[in-house]
């Protein structure tokens, strides 16, 4: 069995993957879409919904509303990264994740998202 200090430190070696999720309401089909530069930070997401503090107060609601076997946590893509050459995660991350927003267009009856206004 390893000690504390030696799974901190195979922790830290891990590769983390950058990407996209959903957080799916079964019971209404509406999806919750983010995109971040480590997935296993879905686990956080599923506290702050358990504590009764996500960011998003409709998900929030519904989440108390239906409890936690409505909803489903799943990887939508992930971020393939350029082996070569300059590559800015952060900004490839961001288009990834307007991809899926276009794509499912989760907004209104279809999910949590609000849409962004039109710039003229």
């Amino acid at each position: 069995m390893m000690n504390r200090e030696e799974l901190k430190q195979l922790y830290k070696e891990s590769e983390t993957e950058a990407g996209v999720y959903q957080i799916k309401n079964t019971h209404n089909q509406k999806v919750w879409i983010s995109a971040t530069r480590n997935l296993k930070t879905m686990n956080g997401k599923l506290f702050t919904l358990k504590m009764g503090s996500h960011i998003n107060k409709q998900l929030q609601q519904e989440w108390n509303e239906y409890g936690e076997e409505a909803f489903v946590f799943e990887v939508l893509e992930v971020l393939k990264k350029k082996e070569d050459g300059f590559f800015d995660e952060k900004d490839a991350l961001k288009k990834l994740e307007q991809k899926w927003l276009d794509q499912l267009q989760p907004y209104g009856e279809r999910g949590y998202h609000q849409e962004k206004k039109k710039e003229q």
